[in-house]
């Protein structure tokens, strides 16, 4: 789907378009009947030769809606992710902006019950630190490789650490 048809994408866009131009929050509304009610999301904002210019992101819901997640890791993938600077009103027309809407992760016993193409990663450590890894992203076929990753973006070592592993779907709008 394009940025005009899915809904979901739609408000995103908005989202970021709306703080670039105008330093405003969009009103977080999505039609009647877009589900889940309350969900994670990331929000993905790549340009036209499709390096990433921003991701950002929650594990569970952490506001009252999906659209309200929605629009706030929009507003934040555009303006706080810390690998880039904030984006500028002239890269708009050439960004393309992409939606996972997670669901609830689930407890593994170990990377045998992953399949990077169809999960997601998280890595908890037992001290609290975490990182988390979206499914079907280029160059990571192996539940090996998905797990050395995540494990870097969360500091984990995962010869020395003590973690548990999360496996999750995404619906992905796009």
């Amino acid at each position: 789907m394009n940025d005009t048809t899915d809904p979901i994408v739609a408000l995103a866009r908005r989202a970021v378009e709306t703080w670039v131009r105008e330093r405003r929050m969009e009103d977080p509304v999505l039609p009647e009947g877009t589900t889940p009610d309350r969900a994670g999301a990331f929000v993905s904002l790549h340009m036209g030769d499709g390096s990433l210019r921003g991701c950002i992101g929650t594990l569970a819901p952490s506001t009252p809606s999906l659209a309200e997640e929605v629009v706030n890791n929009a507003v934040c993938a555009a303006t706080r992710d810390p690998r880039f600077s904030p984006v500028r009103p002239e890269e708009l027309a050439g960004l393309d902006v992409s939606v996972d809407v997670l669901d609830p992760p689930e407890e593994i016993e170990g990377i045998g019950e992953l399949d990077p193409k169809r999960y997601g990663l998280i890595v908890r450590a037992d001290d609290g630190r975490q990182a988390l890894l979206l499914p079907d992203l280029e160059g990571v076929d192996r539940p090996e490789t998905q797990l050395l990753i995540t494990c870097r973006k969360g500091g984990i070592d995962p010869k020395h650490d003590r973690y548990r592993l999360f496996r999750f779907t995404v619906s992905r709008h796009h």
